[in-house]
């Protein structure tokens, strides 16, 4: 791990679907060395697979760094770990086959090891095919739970990350017909005490606001569309109120968005998956970043999947995996820096400015 304050975070990012725009995106967000200034990258995947990209997107003129380990990384290239014996592998951009599977997840299982053993502060991960994925090692709906279960954490939170518009989940990958069983006043305790942790020890927000929506429409209507809100939802909302939390709601989700309200909170929870990540895609897509809260390590990801229909067509955009690179140097900074504070026992910690908090670098000092 990195033990100085002003060292650059050495950044895994794992390739995820070599047959989906992972590797494009990827190149695109690396190309030329433009992140240099803010961290050292690292590859894991296969180089064969990323020089082909490189190749079919005329990125000729700018090479890849092959490495065996996080300790070899030149601060001053794009350096690749290869995870598989890559010697007979070829893409086949837009297909779901067994071996990108198999690629994804071993891309995966090495850059987890790193972070847990402290060879890289921060975690990318490329978009997954969660189904060609599943093995008698890998049976997880996602990233976010294969993450938890690595690193020993009950249940980690989904994040979504726009600069200051910010969207957790209750729930996260399941079947909508079993959200209803798991709206409890313990699990949504929890994660509301889940994401205020988050805003103040990733974020640098001191008095967090969160708005909380209602899972029934029009939020329940008094009792009349669902008793969830007046049951369990409100109750759990007022018992932080009362401890002094700035915690609101529950709002009706319908015209929450779309009226704009989400800007007066530093962050809003969802009761379900699609309750909150539409309206946070609707509005920031291809600038989202999904952050996992809740573990001990730093992990980020685009907020877009594999998009096989447009992989190997030089037509998707980076943006998203630049910010989930952004965001993952800004939080492992803003972490380390924290931990340094907590050492020399300081009393308190100033609230971070604008320009200090993580996702609000001026993206012109970025680039």
């Amino acid at each position: 791990m990195s033990e100085v304050l002003n060292e650059k975070p050495i950044v895994g990012i794992s390739m995820g679907d070599y047959n989906g725009i992972g590797p494009e995106v990827i190149l695109k967000a690396l190309e030329g060395n433009q992140l240099m200034r803010q961290c050292t990258p690292v590859i894991y995947g296969s180089l064969r697979v990323l020089n082909r990209y490189r190749q079919m997107f005329h990125m000729k003129d700018w090479n890849l760094q092959s490495i065996h380990k996080p300790e070899q990384a030149n601060p001053k290239a794009t350096n690749v770990i290869t995870c598989w014996n890559d010697q007979q592998t070829e893409i086949e951009p837009g297909k779901i086959t067994a071996d990108a599977g198999k690629g994804a997840y071993a891309a995966l299982k090495r850059a987890t090891e790193d972070l847990k053993a402290g060879r890289i502060d921060a975690l990318v991960t490329a978009p997954i095919n969660k189904d060609s994925m599943q093995s008698e090692e890998f049976k997880f709906p996602g990233h976010t739970e294969f993450l938890a279960q690595a690193f020993d954490t009950q249940e980690a939170l989904m994040f979504m990350v726009a600069d200051d518009f910010r969207v957790g989940v209750l729930t996260g990958h399941i079947p909508l017909e079993k959200v209803r069983s798991q709206i409890t006043s313990e699990k949504l305790t929890a994660k509301i005490q889940q994401m205020l942790h988050s805003l103040r020890s990733d974020f640098g927000i001191v008095k967090p606001r969160l708005a909380v929506l209602g899972l029934n429409p029009h939020a329940g209507e008094n009792g009349l569309l669902g008793r969830e809100e007046l049951d369990v939802i409100g109750p759990v909302l007022t018992s932080f109120r009362e401890k002094g939390e700035l915690v609101f709601g529950p709002f009706p989700a319908d015209g929450f968005f779309a009226a704009s309200t989400y800007k007066q909170y530093d962050a809003v929870l969802a009761m379900y998956h699609d309750q909150g990540l539409i309206p946070f895609k609707t509005i920031a897509f291809n600038s989202g970043v999904n952050f996992t809260a809740g573990l001990p390590a730093v992990r980020t990801s685009p907020d877009h999947g594999t998009a096989y229909d447009i992989a190997g067509k030089n037509v998707a955009e980076p943006g998203s995996m630049l910010e989930a690179i952004y965001l993952a140097c800004d939080v492992s900074r803003y972490r380390l820096e924290a931990a340094e504070l907590a050492k020399n026992a300081l009393v308190s910690t100033p609230q971070a400015s604008e320009s200090q908090a993580p996702g609000k670098a001026q993206k012109s000092n970025r680039r």
